[in-house]
């Protein structure tokens, strides 16, 4: 099973967003931070924006922000949001055609580990994988200060 790029990009932008602290984070900034294409994390933003799980600030100074508590979001929520279509097999699929359909067995273990796996996912939130900031390579460097001799990374 693999998940597709939208909910890797989704998970990492949700993450990013949180070790932010409630700054503003901007469109330009995400795709640095994960050396991806910034045409795929708008849509990926777009996404999350609109199952709520992030607020868009218009205007100038504006940027994204989450749009509920660290805590509040789900995993196994924000999975289902960018993965639409879980037929690991062509039995789960529309227009199934297989041969073996009424005697495929399948379908139930193959449904079997989608319940763990959701189950799995439905355990941790948002504030259980949020790293530091600083594990974001990519990401801006907002202060100048030093602390011990090595410039310190607040995001």
């Amino acid at each position: 099973m693999r998940l597709t790029n939208v909910s890797d990009y989704a998970s990492r932008m949700l993450m990013y967003t949180a070790s932010a602290g409630g700054r503003l984070i901007t469109i330009e900034e995400a795709p640095r931070a994960f050396n991806v294409s910034k045409t795929h994390l708008k849509e990926v933003a777009n996404t999350m924006t609109r199952g709520g799980y992030r607020k868009a600030i218009r205007g100038r100074s504006g940027g994204l922000v989450l749009g509920r508590r660290p805590e509040m979001i789900r995993i196994g929520d924000v999975v289902p949001l960018t993965e639409p279509n879980f037929a690991l097999v062509e039995c789960f699929a529309t227009g199934n055609q297989s041969v073996l359909t009424a005697s495929c067995k399948l379908s139930r273990m193959f449904g079997d580990a989608i319940v763990s796996f959701q189950s799995t996912l439905d355990r941790y939130t948002l504030a259980d994988i949020t790293p530091i900031p600083e594990d974001f390579l990519g990401a801006p460097d907002t202060t100048a200060s030093h602390q011990g001799g090595r410039q310190r990374r607040i995001i």
